[in-house]
């Protein structure tokens, strides 16, 4: 009965460990959110950057597996390449050591000191009203609990510990090869190599001895990289072609770099004693060193071999063929940028529904220049053109909107509900332009009814005042990718020329009704005209100031 009851303290310390680094987590990553984006908007064709990125997003969100499972994500909607997810996988592999790096810290006496973060820390979050004081008074609470729970986890292992029955099992399973399988399949079970990691040092740091000593429970650690490519195979199911690749680099550059490790282990069995015992005093150090040294030493080796890694996946995993009996393309999918792996990652995927929304915007303003540009020429014919366009920009519309709820759902910080907030009315405004263009192509139709034409110098008048939107356009863009505010002064002093455009405009033509050289029924047409696109203007300044 003693040894259930320690058992369940065992996994209550395990609870207490992996929820505390879920808390310590998530509220570093809502601190750093903007850097987070940028960091994978970086994503250059520098291998060492890739690495850089890997490796700082996964010390932030503490999972390689979760940083995997979003670069899959990014491969899936086409803003990655394989050769960068490659050079940010490996360095994804890196930034997760951080965990076992944390956890063998139980072996120096000033953690019991540590534990009280979580009491300051909670009293931070319920008496604070500012918001980053509350995230940082989770942070605290988050990296007291996390060692609260390797507090739990080594008391619970003193009575293991003591028994001769279960040393003598653990001694008993000296096998390398068996070592390296129950550490894939206990990291496949619970989809975490940081739990499995932090649960060996744990075990070695209250003086267990695993297999025959020396080199044995480096095989569980080699084994836990192994298991963890688990999440990523299984994020990548029902992905595009490039996606299970990017899983499939992750597993090779596991399944490489533990063949060799075990190689290189058996061929010098004292390795732990020669090397890792003497440079390292504490137990606990010398596992998560060597976990860190494995990843490390593993991205050196492999990192010139980048796109042999991406030839190896490209072989395997090979295009899917068409009806045709062509080759279907692995690149960006027709459908969306808003891929459900970003949703553990709020502002990632706030990010992904902004761009998201700027190409509904891009595809707004196709249907604008397609319906102005047939009205100049009379072509009625484009009216199925922009009603296609239009159609899209429904349906973009509609799955933006849903994906908004879905990352609403979520833990999201104020500053991020007002994004949210921004792109739900953007959206709005984007639709009305599509709606406006359609306007336009009726307006067409009504020209050649009634055979009404306009002059040369009226038509320029039009597109220059067209120009305007075009630039109106940009500047918004500006503002709404980039979230440039200080753009908004060019917005707005261009919307005033169009505004002003649209007098001028209007007052010439009524001269010219006055003076006999228009038709009475062109006028309700010019001003309806003139009227939209000035109202397509209005709702693009609405896009941008949305931001503001």
């Amino acid at each position: 009965m003693q040894y259930f009851w320690s058992f369940i303290e065992l996994l209550a310390g395990l609870g207490a460990f992996l929820l505390g680094f879920k808390i310590l987590s998530d509220n570093i990553e809502r601190l750093a959110t903007n850097k987070l984006r940028r960091w994978f908007d970086k994503t250059s064709k520098s291998r060492l950057a890739g690495v850089g990125i890997g490796a700082g997003v996964t010390a932030i969100i503490q999972s390689s597996s979760a940083t995997t499972v979003m670069v899959v994500g990014f491969v899936n909607v086409g803003l990655m390449s394989l050769y960068q997810a490659t050079a940010i996988i490996m360095g994804a592999n890196i930034g997760t050591t951080i965990t076992a790096q944390i956890a063998s810290l139980q072996a120096f006496n000033f953690i019991g000191f540590i534990t009280v973060f979580t009491c300051l820390g909670v009293f931070m979050e319920m008496l604070s009203k500012n918001e980053k004081v509350k995230t940082v008074g989770l942070m605290l609470a988050g990296l007291g609990l996390v060692f609260l729970g390797l507090e739990c986890m080594s008391g619970a292992m003193e009575i293991f510990r003591d028994s001769l029955k279960f040393r003598e099992f653990l001694q008993s399973v000296g096998n390398p090869f068996l070592l390296l399988l129950i550490g894939v399949g206990f990291t496949a079970l619970v989809q975490s190599s940081s739990a499995v990691t932090s649960i060996v040092i744990v075990m070695v740091g209250s003086g267990m001895t695993i297999g025959n000593g020396g080199n044995d429970v480096l095989f569980l650690i080699l084994g836990s990289n192994i298991g963890t490519c688990i999440t990523a195979i299984l994020s990548s199911i029902g992905a595009n072609t490039n996606a299970k690749r990017a899983s499939l680099i992750h597993l090779m550059f596991n399944v490489f770099g533990s063949v060799i490790f075990t190689i290189f282990l058996l061929c010098w069995p004292s390795f732990m004693d020669m090397t890792l015992a003497r440079w390292f005093t504490a137990p606990e150090t010398r596992v998560a060193m060597f976990h860190t040294f494995f990843n490390v030493i593993c991205t050196i080796i492999f990192l010139p071999f980048t796109k042999v890694f991406v030839k190896i996946a490209t072989t395997v995993i090979r295009d899917k063929k068409t009806a045709a009996g062509g080759v279907k393309a692995a690149g960006k999918p027709a459908a969306t940028l808003l891929d459900a792996r970003f949703l553990g990652t709020p502002s990632i995927a706030i990010a992904q529904a902004n761009k998201e929304t700027a190409i509904m915007a891009g595809l707004a303003m196709e249907s604008l220049d397609t319906a102005f540009k047939a009205f100049l020429e009379g072509d009625e014919s484009a009216k199925a053109k922009v009603e296609e366009i239009n159609g899209k920009v429904a349906e973009t519309g509609r799955q933006i909107v849903d994906y908004l709820i879905k990352i609403s759902s979520t833990d999201v910080m104020t500053e991020d509900e007002k994004t949210i907030s921004a792109i739900h009315h953007a959206t709005g405004d984007i639709l009305r332009i599509g709606e406006l263009a359609d306007n336009i192509t009726k307006y067409t139709r009504n020209c050649k009814r009634d055979g009404i034409e306009f002059s040369a110098g009226v038509i320029r008048s039009l597109e220059q005042m067209y120009e305007k939107i075009t630039d109106l356009y940009q500047n918004t863009l500006e503002v709404f990718d980039n979230k440039d505010i200080t753009a908004l002064k060019a917005v707005d002093a261009t919307e005033e020329e169009i505004d002003n455009s649209r007098r001028a405009i209007i007052n010439d033509h009524i001269k010219r009704l006055n003076e006999g050289k228009c038709k009475p029924e062109s006028s309700g047409v010019f001003i309806n005209l003139v009227g939209n696109l000035e109202r397509a203007a209005d709702h693009l300044t609405y896009v941008a100031h949305a931001f503001d």
